[in-house]
Parts: structure tokens; C-alpha cells; sequence
């Protein structure tokens, strides 16, 4: 039997897919931190976009050099006869975290975080060390 191929558009491909059992069940790939990180005179600001999220599920913390942005959002929307069912879903529920390694020096006290519209901005200061002198034995 011979194969004639059938012409297919891109509508046509989008349209049979937006209903497709398949694509309901797709894992969710949106839950990474997007960040934008700037440096100016040594010290560093990180820019973190977390749409969606209260600020009270956001977490910031500095542990051995490490500075971890972790934030959660749980899922509140039950299907009922107002909203309607379900069909297609793209938003992302659940947890998430990045960590960013900013040396052993920095303390609390050098890191700053507010968050608005959906941006988080955390200013870390880098404390200033005085360069240590060693000799190195030759032989």
C-alpha cells in the first residue's frame, strides 16, 4: 500500500492538541526561579519573578555561604458548577527553590529582600576583606 501523506496546518495540529488527553497531563515546566543577577562595585542583586505568589510564601535564608529563595503555592480553585470544569491547565502549583552560593563572610545583616508586583529583589552586600599576606617557602 502506498503512503500519501496528508496536508496538515498549524491551526488545524494546534486546535486537536489544545483538547488532547495527552496534553492535560504534561509536566509542569514553569516552576524554575527565572532571575536576573547584576553586580555593581562588588556587590550583587538578584532579581527573582515568583507571579502568583503571596509574599508570605516566600522564603529567603543564608546557610554556610548559601543564600536559598524557596517559595510555594498551593492550588485553592475546586471545580463546582459556577467555575465550571477544568479542561486545560497551564499555571504551575507547588514548590520551588534556587540556591545561590555568596561566600561564608556574609551575614543576615548583609541581605536585604522586598518583593512587589510579583518580583522579588534581594540586595546582597559582599563585606569588604583585607587582602591576607602569606609567604611561600621556596625551595
Amino acid at each position: 500500500m502506498k503512503y500519501i501523506p496528508t496536508r496538515r496546518s498549524f491551526f488545524n495540529d494546534m486546535f486537536e492538541d489544545m483538547f488532547d488527553d495527552r496534553t492535560l497531563h504534561m509536566p509542569q515546566l514553569s516552576n524554575v526561579m527565572k532571575t536576573d543577577v547584576t553586580e555593581k562595585d562588588g556587590n550583587y542583586k538578584l532579581e527573582v519573578e515568583l507571579p502568583g505568589y503571596a509574599k508570605e510564601d516566600i522564603k529567603v535564608s543564608l546557610h554556610k555561604g548559601n543564600l536559598e529563595i524557596s517559595a510555594s503555592v498551593s492550588k485553592t480553585e475546586e471545580e463546582n458548577d459556577e467555575t465550571g470544569k477544568l479542561v486545560h491547565e497551564e499555571r504551575y502549583f507547588g514548590s520551588c527553590k534556587r540556591t545561590f552560593y555568596v561566600g561564608e563572610n556574609v551575614t543576615d545583616e548583609n541581605v536585604k529582600a522586598s518583593y512587589n508586583n510579583g518580583l522579588l529583589t534581594v540586595d546582597v552586600m559582599i563585606p569588604k576583606e583585607s587582602p591576607k599576606s602569606s609567604y611561600i617557602e621556596i625551595n
